[in-house]
This record gives C-alpha cells, sequence and structure tokens, in this order.
C-alpha cells in the first residue's frame, strides 16, 4: 500500500476505471454472444436487429477506448460476413 498521498488517489482511481471498464467490457461481450445466439437460431429479423446493436456497442467501445479501431473493424466484418450467409 502506498504511502504518498497521490500514490494513494491513484490505486483508488484506477481501481475505479478498472471496474468501469470490466462492466463496460462485459456488456459488449454479452450485446455480441445477443447476435451470435440470433446467428445460430437462424432468426433473420432477430439477427438484423442484434447486429446493429451489437455495431453500435463495437462503435462505441472504440469510443471509450475499449478497443482498438482495427480490432472494432475486424468484428464488424466478421459480424458481416455471419450475416450475409445467413440470407
Amino acid at each position: 500500500m502506498p504511502n504518498i498521498k497521490s500514490s494513494k488517489k491513484d490505486v483508488l482511481s484506477s481501481k475505479i476505471a478498472y471496474e468501469k471498464n470490466k462492466s463496460e467490457k462485459s456488456a459488449l461481450k454479452t450485446c455480441l454472444k445477443k447476435f451470435d445466439a440470433a446467428l445460430v437460431a437462424g432468426d433473420k429479423s432477430g439477427a438484423e436487429a442484434a447486429y446493429k446493436q451489437a455495431v453500435k456497442a463495437v462503435d462505441q467501445a472504440v469510443i471509450k477506448g475499449l478497443l482498438h479501431k482495427n480490432n472494432a473493424a475486424r468484428k464488424k466484418s466478421s459480424m458481416t460476413l455471419k450475416l450475409n450467409k445467413l440470407a
């Protein structure tokens, strides 16, 4: 445990950021899993709706700094290909 006041604040703020990022990453993963579940079910309209939400969630994750932009582009491309195969 740090003794210096600013170091104590750093530990506290990093813990808060960790919890926030963990929550947001979990929400992103849940959104992606919902899209995959809709694909497995073969529900085209449900998959399209889940696709729109998943793409939006991935874009927001880039803005928040949770994902790198190239990682997000790869995820979106992969989802698009999966959705087009369903058609």
